[in-house]
């Protein structure tokens, strides 16, 4: 019984990590689908060469040896088996690449796509700008992508630092970020939802909390999204948040983020006008709220060491304000 309780508990725990928001196995686009069906087949297909491996290896060790020695006939058979496995394996093999190269060659943006992003990797963040140039303007955030549901989106990749990889799996395959490069890939959602992205490319100690989401909307509202993006950041509307602006453009933090509208012009960091309506903070590190940003800007390092943001000398009243007009940029 205990036996059993954990093959149950094994497969359970299997079955369930093929699900959720960032799973190859619950595709939600075009491409993601793709990839899906290449590794089923792939799966499939080897299921069945190892099935027949096992009769072959099962008949060898029943088989009496003495039929088979000085028997001509029996030696023709054998030939015969060990040729058509061996063609086998080429047709395999070959029908292998053949597929693979169908499947991937989807990945790649081969038309004109309405929207167009470009995507630039950090240690440990991901910046992500909107040319948008026909319709009002670029915008710039960080660590989350919406796409609008139905539409392939075109997304252009380049790495500041070192070599990253870009890779939703619920909704494509994944491409490589490479300094002084710009490589692409073909991002599209077939339903509404959030889908969480991981650079799949080692790059550095904090490679693991290197995260991003995906947002898919229905057009209208990633319109409005869009829309809302453009504009400035909030103006503060309490004491509280008119003493954090202040904090922020008059201390060190203004030195490495921009929020537009205002006197901040870094860009070291993330391009913070918005990011009190981003759903995460720290590239998927900890949910958006007051509180996880009063942390992390009370002490960067301790919550993902070794990232470039540096640990700011700050009154309680001073950081209090900070994390409630950080949280008020939406």
């Amino acid at each position: 019984m205990m036996v059993r309780g954990g093959l149950i508990v094994v497969l359970a725990a299997g079955l369930a990590a093929c699900s959720g928001p960032q799973s190859v196995l619950a595709p939600h686009g075009p491409q993601a689908q793709s990839l899906a069906w290449l590794i089923w087949t792939i799966v499939a297909v080897c299921c069945v060469v190892w099935a027949l491996v096992i009769v072959a290896l099962a008949a060898a060790l029943v088989r009496p040896q003495r039929r088979r020695k000085g028997d001509p006939a029996a030696q023709r058979r054998l030939s015969i088996v060990v040729g058509t496995a061996t063609a086998g394996t080429v047709i395999v093999i070959a029908a292998f690449t053949f597929i693979s190269f169908r499947a991937t060659a989807s990945l790649q943006p081969a038309g004109p796509y309405p929207v167009t992003i470009h995507v630039r990797a950090y240690q440990w963040w991901w910046e992500v700008t909107y040319p948008d140039a026909e319709d009002g303007g670029s915008f710039v955030t960080a660590n989350e992508i919406h796409v609008p549901v139905g539409e392939p989106v075109r997304v252009q990749l380049s790495a500041a630092d070192v070599i990253h990889s870009f890779w939703i799996p619920s909704l494509a395959g994944k491409q490589d970020l490479i300094p002084g490069r710009t490589t692409e890939i073909v991002v599209s959602a077939s339903s509404p939802g959030v889908y969480r992205g991981q650079c799949a490319e080692f790059c550095g100690f904090q490679h693991a909390h290197m995260a991003l989401s995906v947002v898919a909307d229905e057009k209208d509202a990633f319109e409005a999204w869009k829309a809302s993006q453009r504009q400035s950041a909030a103006v503060p509307d309490n004491d509280d948040t008119r003493h954090g602006e202040r904090v922020f453009t008059r201390g060190a933090c203004a030195g490495c983020h921009t929020i537009r509208g205002t006197a901040a012009i870094g860009r070291t960091g993330p391009d913070l006008t918005h990011v009190g309506s981003r759903r995460t903070i720290g590239a998927g590190l900890f949910e958006t709220t007051q509180g996880s940003l009063a942390a992390w800007i009370a002490d960067p390092q301790a919550l993902k060491p070794g990232n470039t943001m540096p640990q700011v000398s700050l009154s309680p009243a001073e950081l209090k304000a900070l994390a409630a007009y950080m949280a008020s940029l939406k």
